[in-house]
């Protein structure tokens, strides 16, 4: 059954007139005569009945152009939502962060992205969870691309350097380390520490500052959230390392800088390689990397 005959069939049962159908098909007279019969044929009833100029649709006419209304109607919509996806008039970009960049990266980003591409039907849906989290759901297709930490091991996996992230030492109000203007790892260990989960990014990246120092901390808990971290700093359970993030300045816990050791911490733009991506996947991709790659 040929497409085109489908679309023929439903403009003619709107118009009932042939002369007025083939003018808003672009198409002669004779050329819509001969697709109406044609579909007639192999069909093997009569779909309009002639009545002077005009075409009036016989019963199985009105019972095929229910059918044939819905299945291109279903059709037009799938046309359009893979035109989104291939970026021809917009598309979808699914992106995976880790907690820390909640607050501030992402929503700036997103703001300055939409801002340079007004006007396009660019949606974005978004997940968060800690670094393993995100790589596992990245590799499982849902997301286009995560913002993390880096993860050894993975080498289907492009790990591009967008942003540092500076660390800091929390305790709270009126703790003793709250005197010193920057911290030394190995002075803090005689305090028990709030750390993130072995799931966090974040944790085998301390464990190896402590190691550089040659001192082991007492770990009183974990979380896998920063906020929820310098949540229980804040209540006094003890001090922790966490990513200056702007929600610290409302909290009753004081920051302080790290001396000792140098710190290098950077957040990843993280895609499959040898993936698929759409264009306005790939093209927010290079909107990252002009701003951010280091």
């Amino acid at each position: 059954m040929n497409l085109n005959h489908l679309y023929y069939f439903r403009t003619l049962a709107k118009e009932q007139h042939y002369t007025r159908a083939a003018h808003i098909l672009n198409i002669t007279q004779p050329s819509l005569s001969h697709a109406i019969n044609a579909l007639e044929k192999e069909l093997n009833v009569k779909l309009f009945e002639k009545i002077g100029r005009n075409a009036r649709l016989t019963k199985e006419g009105e019972l095929f152009c229910r059918y044939v209304i819905q299945s291109l109607d279903m059709l037009d919509e799938g046309r359009r939502v893979v035109g989104e996806v291939s970026g021809m008039a917009g598309g979808y970009i699914d992106i995976g962060y880790i907690y820390t960049l909640g607050s501030h990266f992402i929503p700036q980003n997103m703001s300055d992205y939409m801002k340079e591409n007004e006007g396009k039907n660019i949606r974005f849906s978004f997940g968060q969870g800690t670094t393993e989290q995100m790589i596992e759901e990245l590799k499982k297709g849902t997301y286009d691309l995560v913002f993390s930490s880096y993860k050894e091991g993975e080498d289907r996996l492009n790990f591009t350097p967008v942003v540092e992230e500076e660390l800091v030492l929390i305790t709270p109000k009126g703790h003793p380390l709250a005197e010193e203007e920057a911290a030394d790892l190995a002075k803090t260990t005689d305090y028990p520490y709030i750390m993130f989960s072995r799931k966090s990014g974040l944790r085998p990246f301390i464990n190896k500052l402590f190691a550089e120092v040659k001192a082991q901390p007492f770990i009183a808990y974990e979380g896998e959230e920063d906020s929820s971290v310098a949540g229980l700093v804040a209540a006094g359970l003890g001090i922790s390392i966490v990513p200056r993030i702007p929600i610290l300045e409302t909290m009753e816990v004081e920051t302080i800088p790290i001396k000792r050791p140098e710190i290098k911490r950077y957040i990843y733009l993280v895609t499959q390689k040898d993936k698929y991506l759409s264009p306005i996947v790939e093209d927010f991709i290079g909107f990252i990397k002009s701003r951010h790659q280091m």
